[in-house]
């Protein structure tokens, strides 16, 4: 029998997703039949949101904060009725310097979205999954949490975070039916990576374009990846086709690593 990816008469929360990864990731669970409930720090990308996708909830909400963090979740789920999927999408690029020059403030924002959201929001769910019979929380990471980079230090060391937190999570919250698996994207296309690319070129006195050029080098088939394939992956492991995977990290990087 074929797995299904079908989503219908479920009901999901997507954080940071009124637009790139996450918001491809929101709309393909919308369009496998789940109810999707998202949050974006960006107003007028949230209003954008909205309008393009009205069936779709959008709310405003700093991932920094934790209790607004905790505000949106509780409003989310009441109008869901309850949650079977998280997806903890947060995550920004942070500063791009020697940890000897840089701020703590800096670290601790960096820290904050990128991991502690990830805790916050699942520590939220658990209890409402384990309620349910069970649920599926992807958390997105990134290739970064898999090796080290120079000048990254808050930006490696939060998604090495989310690994672990993750793992940690499976451990837990199997024995209630509750998977919770880990994305690495690779080099994703868009307005993120270019900013990061825009930031190393400065950094390193380059030209973007030679910038750009190093990075899909990394990868054997010369590209980066889509926000498309970082929610396709997303459906299988939230669907009945990912069932039995739990604990598990998988990279989708057009093989740069």
């Amino acid at each position: 029998m074929t797995p299904s990816l079908s989503l219908s008469g479920r009901r999901a929360v997507v954080s940071a997703a009124a637009s790139g990864i996450g918001r491809v990731i929101a709309e393909t669970l919308a369009e496998a039949g789940a109810r999707v409930e998202v949050c974006d720090v960006d107003q007028q990308k949230v209003a954008e949101m909205r309008q393009v996708h009205p069936a779709i909830g959008a709310t405003c909400c700093d991932l920094a904060d934790a209790t607004d963090t905790e505000r949106f979740f509780a409003a989310a789920v009441e109008r869901l009725g309850g949650i079977d999927i998280l997806i903890n999408n947060a995550g920004i690029a942070g500063p791009i310097e020697l940890a000897e020059s840089m701020a703590l403030d800096a670290w601790n924002r960096t820290l904050a979205i990128n991991l502690t959201s990830h805790f916050v929001l699942a520590r939220l769910a658990a209890p409402l999954m384990r309620q349910a019979g069970g649920g599926a929380i992807v958390n997105i990471s990134s290739t970064a949490g898999l090796e080290g980079n120079a000048r990254r230090s808050p930006y490696n060391a939060s998604k090495w975070g989310v690994i672990g937190l993750a793992k940690s999570l499976a451990k837990e919250l199997g024995p209630s039916q509750i998977r919770v698996n880990v994305i690495c994207p690779g080099w994703v296309e868009g307005d993120r990576l270019e900013r990061v690319i825009a930031e190393e070129a400065s950094q390193m006195a380059l030209d973007r374009e030679e910038v750009r050029t190093r990075f899909m080098a990394t990868s054997s088939m010369g590209m980066g990846v889509l926000p498309d394939d970082i929610a396709a992956t997303t459906l299988f492991l939230v669907s009945d086709a990912g069932k039995r995977m739990s604990g598990h990290v998988f990279v989708v990087d057009a093989d740069a690593m």
